[in-house]
């Protein structure tokens, strides 16, 4: 595989805008221009991710800028302020949210929420025709995740998912190989995604708060067996959680999640996520060689190897965001389908429910 710089791949990224830029103005309709034409982004939640990684991406984008910000913290307000020059009238509180249906300045609402809130706010800002980016997990379980997918296409609105590696090229460099089947047909896979995280009251260590392993670091797993066949998956052969922090980790909450999925034609996928241990590798066995991904699922340094050469697109952090919303934003833009729809996080969801369920049970469940 090819190594490209950040900076060619920027330079990239911007000439495609350019000649979306000068689009004819059908191909934009209903979407309000500001800033040369880029897209008003709200950042809903200015958490960690929304500060360290969304924000400054928002400042190297071509199709989109920081145009808002929900929060309710006042001070937390004040700085953004200051920092990215928001406007007054662009800054909002959870319980004046539904107002910004009557700002023409944002175009799309990003909700970067514990994942027990991403429901509200995403039916919240489709009902305020708002095209809407969600962080993943999608939701806490498969019904919020179809309500939130109704409620946008019942406004006749766009609905993303924040998977960031769908968007990333060496993930679209495997994916390659996997679905063309360069190296032929898949016959197993093994994932794993996992860190040590020292906190003991974060949302993610919090239950009612969408919290557990499964739900964050586990849905790259998930997304490693299944982008990794090129299937889903049809049964959960069997699954275990478990924690050493019980203490922290309480009410049956896992620090720990090893599952087995069975795909169709008798592919097998091992993953595990952990808040225990630090892990991370993607491996692809196929009929005429393999694919190897360690790191798979880090913000940058994403590199790994396969019979066909090097996989090695090498660029900085917070260049996956970036591309990210630039890709939502051209979507939106040509009027294309998202490249991660809610779709995605509904499939996604569902198999985490059917892990649990498997770990519970002690028994396959099927899918």
């Amino acid at each position: 595989m090819k190594i490209i710089s950040r900076r060619s791949v920027i330079k990239n990224i911007a000439l495609g805008s350019a000649a979306i830029m000068s689009a004819p103005n059908s191909l934009i309709a209903g979407c309000s221009s500001r800033k040369n034409n880029k897209l008003g982004v709200a950042l809903v939640g200015l958490g960690y991710y929304s500060t360290d990684l969304l924000a400054p991406a928002l400042q190297q984008t071509a199709n989109c800028y920081l145009a808002g910000i929900v929060t309710g913290t006042p001070a937390k307000a004040e700085a953004w302020q200051k920092k990215y020059n928001i406007p007054d009238k662009n800054i909002y509180n959870y319980k004046n949210f539904d107002e910004i249906a009557n700002n023409p300045a944002i175009d799309i609402v990003y909700v970067v929420l514990p994942p027990s809130m991403h429901h509200e706010y995403v039916v919240r800002a489709a009902k305020a025709g708002k095209h809407v980016w969600c962080e993943k997990p999608m939701a806490i379980n498969p019904q919020e995740c179809q309500q939130m997918i109704d409620a946008c296409n019942n406004n006749k609105i766009t609905l993303a998912i924040g998977y960031r590696l769908q968007h990333e090229l060496n993930t679209q460099a495997w994916q390659k190989i996997v679905n063309e089947q360069l190296l032929g047909k898949v016959k197993q896979v093994k994932c794993a995604a996992g860190y040590f995280d020292g906190r003991t009251n974060h949302w993610k260590q919090i239950k009612a708060m969408g919290g557990g392993v499964l739900y964050d670091m586990g849905v790259y797993a998930i997304q490693g067996a299944r982008l990794g066949t090129g299937m889903e998956p049809i049964t959960i052969l069997s699954a275990k959680t478990s924690t050493t922090r019980p203490e922290i980790y309480t009410n049956g909450l896992d620090e720990t999640t090893v599952a087995t999925l069975e795909f169709p034609g008798g592919v097998v996928a091992d993953i595990k996520t952990s808040f225990g241990e630090n892990v991370n590798f993607l491996d692809i066995s196929c009929e005429k060689g393999n694919i190897n991904m360690a790191p798979y699922s880090a913000y940058a340094g994403l590199k790994g190897k396969s019979n066909l050469g090097e996989i090695n697109f090498s660029y900085q952090v917070p260049w996956q965001q970036a591309k990210q919303m630039d890709d939502d934003s051209r979507s939106i833009k040509e009027g294309k389908p998202m490249l991660v729809p809610g779709e995605e996080g509904l499939r996604d969801i569902k198999i985490v429910e059917a892990i649990y369920k498997a770990a519970a049970l002690g028994q396959a469940v099927k899918l």
